[in-house]
C-alpha cells in the first residue's frame, strides 16, 4: 500500500498532460483551485487507509468531472413536456426562427437602435416596433417596457398618481409570484377605489364612484381564473362611454393579449388587442411573451396624447427594452402580417393548433423506443390534456397524447422524474396516479428526446 507520495504536487500536476488540457478548458485558477480541494479530499482518504496510488488514479478523473459540472449553467436548454405550453418557470414562449436570427444579429453588431439613419440625428428606440403594433392593434400610438405588469405600472403611475383609480372588486387579480393588483396600484401612487362585489358590477357602480380626484377606470382581463354562476360585469364599450363622459382615462389590461383571433386555430376564443381598442378603451396593455409568442415585453397602445404622456414619464427609461429584445420582437410582430403561415412559424400557435391524432401517432412511434432506453420501467402511450398557461385560458385544456411510465415501488415516478432533471439536457413532466407522464405536445423532434434520455 502506498501512501501521500503518490499523489502529484499541485505543480507537477498542472504541468501534466492532462493538467494543460484542463488548464485550456477551464482556466489556470479553477483548476488550481478545484486541485488543491482534491487533494486535501485524497490525502483525508489516505489516512483512513486508502491505497495512494489508487487515489492518484482517480485524482484527474474527479477533478475532471468537477470543473465540468461547475461550469455547467443551470440555463441549459431543456424539453417541456408538462403539458403546459407557456410555462412560466420554463421561460414560457419559444421564439420563432425570425426572432431568433434577428436576436443574433443584434447581439454580434452596432444597430440604429436610437440613430436615425435618414437625418443622422438621435432616434428613438420605440420607432422600430411603433409602426407594427399599431398596424396590428389600430392603434393611433403604441409603446414598449419590459414587461405587462410594468405596462400596467407605468400608465397607473402616470394617470392616477396621487389620484383615485376605479377597479371592479371581481378584477383584483393576483398573478405569479405574489403580484397582487391592489400592490402595484399602490406602488403606483393611485388610490384604489373598489366598485361592485366579487362577482357582480353594474355601471352605477362606475358612474357612483366617479369624483374630481378620478384619474382612471381600470379594467382587467381575468385571465388566470374564472368567476362562474350570479355574475355581471360592464362591457368595455359600455365602460368606455363612461369614462369618456367623465373625462377619465380606460385603462384595460388584456394580461396575456391576442393579436389573432385564436379560434381560428380551435381554441376558445379570447378578446384580441384590436377589439380592444375598437371598443374604446384609451390605453390596452398586454404582453409580449404569452399568447403572442414573442420575448418577454409590455405593450401599451391607444391615444397618441395619453401615449405621450406615458413616454415622459421617468419611470419609462427604468423600465425599457434592450436592443436584443426589441429585434427578436420586431419579427415577431412581422410574422402577424401573414397570418395564413403565423402556425407554421410561430412556435406558440404551432404548440397549441397540434391535432391529438398527429401528438398520439408520436407517442405511439416512440414508446418502444423510450421503453428500451429505461429499462426497469414500463412504457405505455396515454392521452393527456394540455394547458395554454401563463394565465391564459385557465379552464381550458387541449387534447394531446404522450407515454405513461411507470415502475416498481410508490416512488418510481419521483425518482425517474429526479433523474430526468439530472440529464445534460434535463427531461420535465409531470407526475399522475402513479406515473410519470411525458405530454409530447411540445416535442418538435423524436431525436431530442431520445438523444436526451440517452445521455
Amino acid at each position: 500500500m502506498t501512501g501521500f507520495r503518490a499523489l502529484p504536487s499541485v505543480d507537477q500536476f498542472l504541468l501534466s498532460p492532462m493538467g494543460r488540457t484542463l488548464i485550456d478548458g477551464h482556466g489556470r485558477t479553477a483548476v488550481t483551485a478545484g486541485l488543491r480541494v482534491r487533494l486535501d479530499a485524497a490525502r483525508a482518504a489516505i489516512r483512513d487507509g486508502a491505497d495512494g496510488d489508487a487515489e492518484a488514479a482517480r485524482l484527474p478523473h474527479l477533478l475532471a468531472a468537477d470543473l465540468a459540472a461547475a461550469a455547467q449553467s443551470d440555463l441549459r436548454p431543456m424539453l417541456n413536456l408538462t403539458g403546459t405550453v407557456l410555462h412560466t418557470n420554463l421561460g414560457r414562449a419559444i421564439l420563432a426562427d425570425e426572432a431568433i436570427a434577428a436576436a443574433s444579429a443584434a447581439m454580434a453588431a452596432p444597430l440604429a437602435l436610437e440613430f436615425d439613419l435618414g437625418s443622422g440625428g438621435r432616434g428613438q428606440r420605440d420607432d422600430h416596433l411603433r409602426g407594427l403594433l399599431c398596424e396590428l392593434s389600430g392603434a393611433e400610438d403604441a409603446t414598449v417596457v419590459n414587461n405587462n405588469a410594468a405596462a400596467v405600472l407605468i400608465a397607473l403611475n402616470t394617470f392616477g398618481q396621487g389620484r383615485q383609480a376605479i377597479v371592479s372588486r371581481g378584477e383584483l387579480i393576483e398573478i405569479g409570484g405574489a403580484f397582487r393588483m391592489p400592490d402595484i396600484m399602490a406602488r403606483a401612487g393611485a388610490h384604489l377605489v373598489e366598485v361592485g362585489t366579487t362577482n357582480r358590477t353594474h355601471p352605477r357602480d362606475y358612474q357612483d364612484a366617479i369624483t374630481p380626484d378620478t384619474g382612471l377606470i381600470l379594467k382587467v382581463h381575468t385571465s388566470n381564473y374564472r368567476i362562474e354562476g350570479f355574475t355581471a360585469e360592464v362591457p368595455a364599450p359600455h365602460l368606455a362611454q363612461i369614462a369618456g363622459k367623465a373625462g377619465v382615462v380606460l385603462l384595460n389590461d388584456l394580461g396575456a393579449g391576442s393579436l389573432v383571433d385564436l379560434a381560428a386555430w380551435g381554441l376558445r376564443r379570447e378578446p384580441t388587442v384590436a377589439e380592444a381598442v375598437a371598443e374604446g378603451a384609451d390605453l390596452v396593455t398586454f404582453s409580449g411573451d404569452k399568447l403572442l409568442g414573442g420575448p418577454q415585453a409590455g405593450f401599451i397602445v391607444g391615444r397618441r396624447d395619453l401615449i405621450a404622456q406615458i413616454n415622459r414619464n421617468p419611470l419609462k427609461r427604468a423600465v425599457r427594452l434592450d436592443k436584443i429584445r426589441i429585434a427578436a420582437l420586431e419579427a415577431t410582430l412581422r410574422l402577424y402580417r401573414d397570418p395564413d403561415r403565423l402556425a407554421e412559424r410561430l412556435p406558440t400557435l404551432r404548440y397549441l393548433s397540434r391535432p391529438q391524432a398527429d401528438i398520439a401517432a408520436q407517442a405511439a412511434q416512440l414508446a418502444p423506443q423510450v421503453a428500451a432506453l429505461l429499462p426497469g420501467y414500463t412504457v405505455t402511450t396515454t392521452d393527456c390534456a394540455s394547458q395554454i398557461g401563463s394565465g391564459a385560458l385557465p379552464t381550458d385544456t387541449i387534447p394531446s397524447a404522450g407515454l405513461r411510465i411507470t415502475g416498481a415501488g410508490g416512488d418510481a415516478p419521483d425518482r425517474l422524474a429526479a433523474r430526468l432533471r439530472t440529464l445534460p439536457r434535463p427531461v420535465i413532466g409531470h407526475i399522475r396516479d402513479g406515473a410519470l407522464i411525458l405530454d409530447l405536445r411540445c416535442l418538435d423532434r423524436d431525436e431530442d428526446l431520445l438523444g436526451a434520455l440517452s445521455a
